[in-house]
């Protein structure tokens, strides 16, 4: 019997839960190997070759080839584990949450200055705020029912 989650209601936010962990083992794993030099250098020489190592899902794979970290984080990647991708690519953290919000790193940056976003209609999924999945701009993170 699977553990009641009341926190799976809170919009685009992903709970990296034990679940989340057991799904996402092998892609972190992946992300912890890039802090070995020798590693991030097989990696960046050809990207698919070093994923295809990894008993990760195609899914898991694609995410990471396409640095969609949102797809990446559904799929149980820890945000901690895939910034070792965004450094490998030379990207700061900073430049990763951007992309993640679909912001320049400059509108992330200005916004997270002012405040951070409103909670004003954020608090539950299907309430029609700005932070629901359906308004977000980062791909289709929102819309996949994950």
């Amino acid at each position: 019997m699977a553990l009641e989650k009341p926190y799976k209601d809170i919009p685009g936010t992903i709970i990296f839960d034990a679940e989340q962990s057991r799904k996402g083992y092998h892609l972190n794993q992946f992300c912890m190997s890039l802090m070995k030099a020798t590693n991030r250098e097989r990696f960046k020489r050809d990207q698919r070759a070093y994923l295809d190592e990894w008993p990760m899902t195609e899914d898991q794979k694609q995410a990471v080839l396409d640095m969609d970290l949102n797809r990446a984080m559904a799929l149980g990647g820890n945000i901690y584990f895939l910034a070792k991708i965004g450094a490998t690519h030379g990207l700061s953290f900073q430049q990763m949450a951007g992309s993640m919000t679909g912001m320049s790193e400059e509108a992330y940056r200005a916004m997270m200055l002012a405040g951070g976003r409103s909670i004003e209609g954020n608090r539950f999924l299907g309430e029609d705020g700005n932070a629901q999945p359906q308004h977000q701009p980062q791909g289709q993170a929102g819309r996949k029912g994950l």
